[in-house]
């Protein structure tokens, strides 16, 4: 995007997050998962950007490493073109507040034993957002407004509330720190199809009204189409390919991409995509194939494949893709 770290709200260079699981008899790594493998990204002020791929791919360790719930192998993060991976826990604290996460699972996110009232308190106080009683019941009933959860759910558990409603308060207890960036991670991928709708149009109306910039991470393509500026397509720990919105599912230049895509279903009536069947099942990052990563699923993979890993090339005005068929 010709962008910089100085440009971009957060800049995520050559990140990398491996986890040794052998050991040799002397304590020695002798294994490694590379789980997140060298991935390079700029989130711009008020943008969405979409990580799309399937299970496994890394996705969600990219968004956790982000956060600092996780600390990077190798790379770096920078936020407002400050560096923010190499801080201390007690220096990253209070950058804390300005990235915050919702995470899958509405129910297992929120403490059962607080009441809504202090799941949303709790963040003001622990990043001096409002530490008087008055102020803090203020904001409180003006997230709840915002989150379109009437007053008296301040008072109430987790528990009784649905699906729908506690990711509600997930995303109102991530609004509560006033952050910049929200990473949502597969925030509704567990809702119903109906309920995931509302709180896809919430998330966007929100981005617009309140200019937050928003990494969603998902595995449905569909709702990142309604959702999405820019999307990131990962396999196998590494980027495959990136672009703006319209590129990706209008010209997808990656067949890992295109087969992706084409088990979206189609809007219109009768109308239907040439599906691509993948051959068997995604490498293990443990030990993942030479050359490119996706050949031996790929239909459309020939020698150099094998041999030699592409890197992302300029396909398109900001679309980058790792094939060699497009080199």
């Amino acid at each position: 995007m010709g962008l910089d770290k100085f440009t971009a709200l957060l800049s995520v260079a050559d990140l990398k997050k491996h986890y040794d699981v052998n050991f040799s008899l002397f304590g020695r790594p002798t294994r490694q998962v590379k789980a997140v493998d060298g991935i390079t990204f700029n989130l711009l002020r008020g943008e969405t950007l979409s990580i799309v791929g399937e299970s496994g791919c890394g996705k969600s360790t990219v968004g956790k490493t982000i956060a600092g719930l996780m600390s990077p192998t190798e790379g770096e993060v920078f936020l407002n073109g400050e560096r923010i991976d190499t801080m201390s826990a007690s220096q990253f604290r209070h950058r804390r507040k300005r990235i915050q996460v919702v995470f899958q699972d509405p129910f297992s996110s929120l403490d059962p034993r607080m009441r809504v009232r202090e799941i949303l308190a709790e963040p003001m106080r622990n990043f001096g957002v409002a530490k008087r009683k008055g102020d803090v019941d203020k904001r409180v009933a003006r997230i709840l407004d915002t989150v379109q959860l009437p007053k008296d759910a301040a008072g109430r558990f987790p528990h009784e509330f649905s699906g729908g409603q506690r990711q509600r308060i997930g995303i109102g207890r991530a609004l509560a720190a006033e952050p910049e960036v929200i990473i949502c991670d597969e925030a509704v991928s567990a809702l119903d199809v109906s309920v995931k709708a509302q709180v896809v149009n919430l998330l966007q109306e929100l981005k617009e009204r309140l200019g937050l910039s928003l990494l969603f991470i998902s595995h449905d393509l569909a709702i990142v189409d309604h959702i999405t500026d820019r999307v990131a397509v990962m396999y196998l720990g590494k980027i495959v390919e990136l672009g703006p919105r319209d590129g990706i599912f209008g010209n997808p230049r990656h067949p890992y991409t295109q087969a992706l895509l084409s088990a979206v279903p189609m809007p219109e009536v009768g109308v239907k995509r040439e599906r691509i069947i993948l051959k068997g099942d995604v490498p293990s990052p443990a030990n993942p194939p030479s050359g490119c990563a996706f050949h031996t699923r790929c239909p459309l993979v020939f020698d150099r494949c094998r041999k030699e890993a592409p890197v992302l090339r300029t396909v398109a005005e900001g679309h980058t893709a790792a094939c060699h068929l497009t080199g």
